[in-house]
């Protein structure tokens, strides 16, 4: 009865225990409606969200504004003048 009632109890503590987010920053990248809804979310109540998923809405933000960062700069063959 003893072992019952601690296996039980060990299933409602793993139960209540909080979960990883399962959004990556990859799939935050591939899918902008849901980046869209998770940051103005993370705008209105972080506290829900929680600091690491609302950190990883920033940076696939940064990812999807700045690029991968592979792409060299080339300057224009002919400058402005000023």
């Amino acid at each position: 009865m003893k072992k019952i009632l601690l296996l039980m109890f060990a299933v409602m503590l793993t139960a209540c225990g909080k979960s990883a987010p399962a959004d990556t920053v990859d799939s935050l990248v591939a899918n902008p409606e849901r980046l869209k809804v998770l940051r103005e979310q993370c705008k209105t109540d972080r506290a829900k969200l929680g600091d690491e998923l609302c950190n990883r809405v920033a940076e696939a933000t940064n990812r999807r504004f700045f690029g991968n960062g592979n792409t060299p700069y080339t300057p224009p063959k002919d400058p402005p003048k000023f």
